[in-house]
């Protein structure tokens, strides 16, 4: 193999520690096929999707500590990195030819069926081989055109994971202006998205968070902020509220789903995206059915979410915080510096040839 042939990849071998990554330098660059392009990765951010899928940390049904990804076993060697951004570099059989030179911020969904609504069965990086590389294939469709944004490389790679997984539970919840809702893991990627959607459709967030982060989050536009560390977390939480909530937004979990549930108005919401708090909880059923609350799980997005995302992307109307960017040669720090959790926003690894934005 020559060296236009190869490229630099990280490259997961197996469900285990940092050691499982492998930096490779002669990995076979792939080639776009019909209805695919070819993206030259610029910017690609960190996710606890990665790090989970690198320690097989999803369970199967029945069997909650099994090594697996999230939608199953997963086919090793894998590409990880599902945020993408980049410029297209060459195109497949049926693709306009004038796409090549396209900056892009990619859709890493990948989708039950063709319809706008289809809910994700499959995730680049998981089930397909994601931006942890110097090159990735997509299909076009999903390689969308943000030439025109004001955002830099890093930027627009902090948003299709953790911004459209925020806008997929605000969409499935329903919640809009006036509402009080409660966010988790506020400082976090999903976290710090949903405060600053949910605050941007005019609704009042509560944000649970470490108390010292809390002024990155209220400037990210919570209205009030409640230390996670807290004596009495659902006390703090009354005091903002003076009433129930309409909603909560969950990346989470835990035990706060059973101190919390009784806050939640009757007909209230709330919908979960992530378990980072604890997968396996208790919780008193009859708060839920007694009082018509609606339970929801949100994976991703669908492509009517990406669509509103790209928008914004294009437009600049929404600016992720990028708390740290590492080159791909030092992927594995910036996945423990991820799990340390000091941060607030997103950690993105940056590959040459990436544009800052305004």
């Amino acid at each position: 193999m020559n060296r236009m042939d190869s490229m630099r990849a990280a490259v997961l071998t197996e469900h285990g520690g940092p050691e499982a990554l492998r930096l490779r330098t002669d990995w076979p660059r792939p080639e776009p096929a019909a209805g695919e392009v070819l993206v030259r990765v610029t910017a690609a951010a960190v996710n606890n999707t990665d790090i989970w899928t690198r320690e097989g940390a999803y369970g199967l049904p029945g069997d909650p500590d099994a090594k697996a990804g999230w939608r199953g076993p997963i086919a090793f060697p894998r590409v990880q990195g599902g945020d993408i951004a980049g410029v297209v570099a060459g195109v497949g059989r049926g693709v306009d030819e004038t796409r090549i030179g396209e900056r892009v911020l990619v859709d890493p969904a990948l989708y039950r069926d063709e319809t706008p609504d289809a809910p994700p069965v499959g995730l680049l990086g998981s089930e397909a081989d994601g931006g942890f590389a110097d090159y990735v294939t997509v299909q076009a469709a999903r390689a969308h055109d943000v030439s025109g944004s004001p955002l830099s490389d890093a930027q627009l790679a902090a948003l299709p994971v953790s911004y459209g997984t925020a806008l997929g539970m605000l969409e499935r919840a329903d919640i809009g202006a006036g509402e009080m809702i409660v966010v988790t893991g506020a400082s976090g990627g999903v976290g710090l998205a949903l405060v600053q959607l949910a605050a941007a459709r005019g609704a009042q967030v509560i944000a649970i968070t470490s108390g010292a982060k809390a002024d990155d989050v209220r400037a990210a536009g919570a209205a009030h902020t409640v230390d996670r560390a807290a004596e009495d977390v659902l006390g703090e939480i009354r005091r903002c509220s003076q009433r129930e909530v309409d909603a909560v937004a969950d990346v989470a979990g835990g035990p706060l789903v059973a101190q919390l549930m009784p806050w939640v108005r009757d007909g209230g919401r709330w919908v979960i995206a992530g378990a980072v708090a604890g997968p396996v909880v208790d919780f008193d059923l009859r708060r839920l059915y007694l009082h018509n609350i609606s339970l929801i799980g949100s994976s991703m997005h669908t492509r009517r979410h990406f669509d509103v995302l790209v928008d914004a992307a294009r437009a600049g109307s929404v600016r992720p915080v990028v708390a740290a960017s590492f080159p791909l040669e030092d992927l594995a720090a910036a996945q423990a510096e991820f799990r340390r959790g000091q941060h607030v926003g997103k950690i993105v690894v940056t590959l040459s040839g990436g544009t800052s934005g305004a």
